[in-house]
């Protein structure tokens, strides 16, 4: 049975601290390195329901994608939402650790992850790690299908694959257009056209597109777009995390028991699809 501090050594060895965005705020934000460890809960975000999840289910680590306090604050106080998370997890001895851009630009990280569930085959880093010398590491992946599809018929294989959410997947493009290589990055993607256009892919999957962005990208030409749900492009990567920890526990003979929240963490929780006609009166006042 491994310590905490054991566990985070791993945890740490897989997506280096040093690796994450200045901006970011990832490791290991509460536990005791002394304390055993049986159980892991891999999930996004550490709100409450995960968080009340691994207590049920005996956890004594929890492992988010998502920070819980991505900015300062003064105040973990039970009465508030994050400082009721604190104290739930110290309370039921619960550690939480927490790996962001750090695993975004891992060698597999979030985009491997996410170009697996879809099927395609990556070709290299959308954006490469300038301090990999291999070309592995980096933000985004340039993938390959294994046979040409239309926009239409990836767009319904996206929502297949990835985990059903309110918002299911948006698409822009011609929906018989012919795809045969597509750039995919999970979470936030719209800060990367430049480098989408520049690795010449027909299409372009991330989540949280805005209008701007979006409407200029395909202005441009003939890039079809694949705007999907933040959570959901994100959760595959806890499905790989969680089955790198169980092969490094298996190894050290440890006997952890790995587990994948399966939660839906995405803050949308409905939708209603917009009703088409045939009048040409245009968009409304």
């Amino acid at each position: 049975m491994p310590r905490l501090s054991e566990v985070i050594a791993t945890l740490e060895n897989l997506w280096p601290a040093e690796r994450a965005e200045s901006w970011d705020a990832v490791g290991t934000v509460a536990g005791d390195p002394d304390q055993e460890v049986t159980r892991v809960l891999f999930a996004v975000d550490p709100v409450q329901e995960i968080v009340d999840e691994a207590v049920k289910l005996g956890a004594g680590l929890l492992v988010t994608h998502h920070p819980l306090y991505l900015r300062g604050t003064t105040t973990v106080a039970a009465s508030t939402v994050k400082g009721r998370v604190v104290h739930t997890l110290i309370k039921n001895d619960i550690a939480l650790h927490v790996a962001h851009t750090n695993a975004d630009t891992a060698d597999p990280g979030v985009s491997d992850a996410l170009a697996g569930a879809l099927d395609l085959r990556v070709v290299r880093p959308l954006v490469p790690d300038p301090s990999d010398p291999e070309g592995r590491r980096g933000l985004g992946r340039v993938c390959e299908l294994d046979h040409p599809v239309t926009v239409r018929e990836f767009a319904a294989r996206a929502a297949e694959r990835l985990p059903a959410t309110a918002q299911g997947i948006r698409v822009a493009g011609d929906p018989e257009a012919v795809l045969r290589t597509i750039a995919v990055s999970g979470g936030s993607g719209d800060s990367l056209f430049d480098q989408v256009r520049a690795a010449g892919v027909d299409a372009f999957l991330t989540a949280d597109l805005r209008h701007h962005p979006a409407s200029e990208a395909i202005a441009h030409g003939s890039l079809a777009l694949f705007d999907a749900a933040h959570w959901a492009t994100e959760w595959p990567w806890c499905e790989l995390a969680a089955a790198q920890l169980d092969e490094i526990s298996d190894r050290h003979g440890w006997d952890l028991r790995v587990h994948v929240s399966k939660t839906v963490t995405d803050p949308w929780t409905a939708h209603a699809a917009s009703i088409t006609t045939s009048s040409t009166m245009g968009a409304p006042n």
